[in-house]
């Protein structure tokens, strides 16, 4: 790494080089100048990067890259090193974070409405532009976070997406006050959306195929924790699927209560199958998406988690090892989340 005093730094970071099975290695690394930041811009020295199945999707190729070369990550811990001219609200050396959502018109209909999350110009931190799988980044101010000096950055990351996304799941499938929810799919975000509820006083069941997910959900909290196929011991109020897979459609919609409500959580979906009307969706039984996120909801996520303090179940990667980190997450060798951190 070597810097200028005009505040460009020419490092190295690793970019989706040409998509594919992360056996097929579809990342490497390049040098890159980053910088200076625009006027309401900061350039970041990342600390650490939390590793989204997102950014999978992105390499495997199941998200089309945006633009050529890209540099995942949008779970992103860091320093303040540089600011923009018009930046307002941050100094040198703030510890800051930077999450999914980089930028929005803010002129739309959405926008107006307070969705900017379906914001038709809505950008997107690792797939637009730069992420955090690199030492350093350069973000919009208006769309990062201030974050305390507690918890650890390693703990912190994950927060920013699997965290905020996990929130936005939770508000979507409309949870009632000490209601039962149903999880399906036990990785980074949903361990940390199961604490989220159980703070709220909810009864948790967790569905996962994976053995070591089950029990970490025991050890959290949840009352129940078997594989996703079977049937929960009782009726859901609520569901989330966190797991990519489209067949889990019907089988959540099966386990909910009269009037409940699935919120599928991820980017991308493999196909759902045939519904039936009577038996999946009649009853006033409610199935939705999750899209992004705003704002308004990682501060309110935030927030709410420095009250309850979630277990964040880390699993570290220095930040030269990152492709091993998406081909851990690509054979579900991850418990809980993995994070990238300064070499």
């Amino acid at each position: 790494m070597s810097a200028s005093g005009d505040g460009l730094i020419r490092t190295v970071a690793w970019v989706v080089d040409h998509p594919g099975p992360t056996a097929s290695a579809p990342l490497r690394r390049e040098e890159r100048t980053i910088g200076p930041p625009g006027p309401q811009e900061l350039l970041i020295e990342v600390t650490a990067c939390g590793v989204c199945r997102t950014d999978l999707h992105l390499a495997e190729g199941d998200l089309a890259p945006r633009t050529r070369h890209c540099t995942p990550g949008h779970q992103i811990v860091g320093r303040v090193l540089h600011l923009g001219a018009e930046v307002q609200g941050y100094a040198h050396g703030d510890r800051v974070g930077v999450a999914w959502l980089a930028g929005t018109c803010g002129s739309c209909r959405y926008c107006r409405a307070g969705r900017e999350n379906l914001c038709p110009l809505s950008r997107y931190t690792g797939w637009d532009v730069p992420g955090g799988y690199a030492r350093y980044a350069v973000a919009d101010a208006r769309y990062a976070y201030r974050l305390p000096e507690e918890p650890p950055d390693v703990e912190l990351a994950p927060l920013l997406c699997a965290g905020i996304i996990g929130y936005r799941a939770l508000e979507r499938a409309e949870l009632p006050p000490g209601g039962r929810l149903g999880i399906y799919g036990f990785g980074a975000s949903a361990h940390l959306t199961a604490q989220l509820a159980l703070a709220r006083g909810a009864t948790v069941h967790v569905l996962t195929r994976a053995e070591e997910a089950r029990r970490l959900a025991l050890e959290l909290g949840a009352s129940s924790a078997r594989d996703g196929y079977e049937a929960p011991p009782e009726p859901l109020d609520s569901a989330i699927l966190f797991a990519p897979v489209g067949d889990l459609v019907p089988v959540a919609l099966s386990a909910l209560d009269r009037g409940g409500t699935l919120a599928v959580a991820g980017i991308h979906l493999s196909d759902i199958p045939g519904l039936d009307y009577q038996r999946h969706l009649f009853q006033e039984r409610t199935l939705r998406s999750v899209t992004a996120n705003t704002r308004a909801d990682g501060r309110a996520y935030l927030a709410e988690a420095a009250r309850h303090r979630p277990v964040v179940h880390v699993q570290r990667y220095t930040m030269d090892r990152a492709d091993r980190a998406l081909a851990d997450l690509a054979a579900d060798r991850v418990t809980g989340v993995a994070v990238l951190v300064a070499d």
